[in-house]
């Protein structure tokens, strides 16, 4: 499935633009960065311009995607130079035999009440098993896409018991309100409008608990690294920075998250709550992504994702272990980070 972008500049980034080496003389050197809407220290790096700050002699451009199905078909185009993206779309992006050319180089956070399954509360379903013959909305490559199908296989249920729909989150809202789905697994800030006319059936909180947990990451291109790898430190110690703000100024953080996402201060520190935000020192562990010649569990959690996604017959093949610990991208780690 190939996500739609939001927007028009989303478009424009995947179609109009080529990947390019060294900047020509006498001009800036550029970044390309796809992001989310969605509640975390990288959005709070691009509204406080951090990056810019950090970077002056870079221009930097910023482009909203909806899903990661989105930035991986940019990162094939060859438009982004780095980008927030799910563990699931990840997994996808490196297997098969045509991989594509990224790399992790960051953790954004580890899903956790942010993403959740919500069933409409006319439907009187109070269970993910009561979910067989119902009709259920996700944006299919997603890291929701992933952890639905890991609910429906805890509860006893097939892929094929229910009537799976790929919809973004806007267009699973409309469907929600017209009363066209019966449930949707979806992300803030969509999610938290579901939850006011629905009943929470189960959340990627409770998913990874039980074995299989989701993350948002960050990533980078293999063109990147070889082109500008100081940009990459910059961009990792802005992003350390980013995290630790959330957890040193949550009343400052929640007002540019806000800002961002045209909510109100509430609403913006109730749905940060929701989110698993690392330290940098975190990201850099042995329980995550690692260090430099010390891949962490990431990169077993990744193994793990891609053996269940070839299993629900989403990917033809698991991208093996190698390939996965091959596509962390740890240099600088865990100095960088500090």
């Amino acid at each position: 499935m190939l996500a739609a972008v939001l927007g028009g500049a989303a478009t424009l980034a995947v179609t109009g633009c080529s990947s390019s080496g060294d900047a020509a003389a006498g001009q800036k050197k550029r970044l390309r960065i796809g992001y989310f809407a969605f509640p975390s220290g990288d959005l709070l790096v691009k509204n406080r311009g951090l990056l810019e700050k950090a970077l002056p002699d870079h221009t930097i451009s910023w482009v909203k995607f909806d899903s990661g199905a989105g930035v991986n078909q940019a990162f094939i185009g060859k438009s982004l130079d780095i980008a927030a993206l799910g563990s699931s779309p990840f997994a996808r992006g490196v297997s098969g035999s045509s991989p594509i050319p990224y790399k992790v180089a960051f953790i954004l956070d580890v899903a956790g009440e942010n993403e959740a399954l919500v069933a409409r509360k006319g439907t009187g379903i109070t269970t993910v098993a009561g979910l067989k013959g119902k009709k259920v909305a996700t944006p299919f490559a997603s890291t929701s896409h992933y952890s639905l199908l890991a609910a429906l296989e805890q509860a006893g249920l097939k892929a094929s018991d229910v009537e799976l729909l790929d919809l973004q989150p806007q267009p699973i809202l409309a469907a929600w309100e017209r009363g066209d789905i019966d449930a949707a697994y979806v992300w803030l800030p969509t999610l938290e409008e579901l939850r006011d006319s629905g009943t929470q059936l189960t959340s990627s909180k409770e998913i990874g608990e039980g074995g299989r947990p989701t993350l948002d990451l960050a990533v980078v291109s293999e063109e990147l690294i070889a082109r500008d790898p100081e940009a990459i430190e910059t961009w990792r110690e802005v992003e350390s920075e980013g995290l630790r703000l959330l957890k040193s100024d949550p009343e400052g953080s929640a007002k540019s998250i806000a800002a961002e996402l045209g909510i109100s201060l509430a609403d913006a520190k109730a749905q940060l709550s929701q989110g698993v935000f690392l330290t940098p020192e975190e990201v850099a562990s042995a329980d995550w992504l690692g260090s430099e010649g010390k891949p962490g569990k990431l990169a077993a959690y990744l193994t793990d994702t891609g053996k269940f996604l070839a299993g629900q017959k989403q990917i033809d093949a698991a991208p093996s272990a190698a390939t996965l610990r091959d596509a962390l991208y740890l240099k600088g780690l865990p100095d960088g980070l500090k």
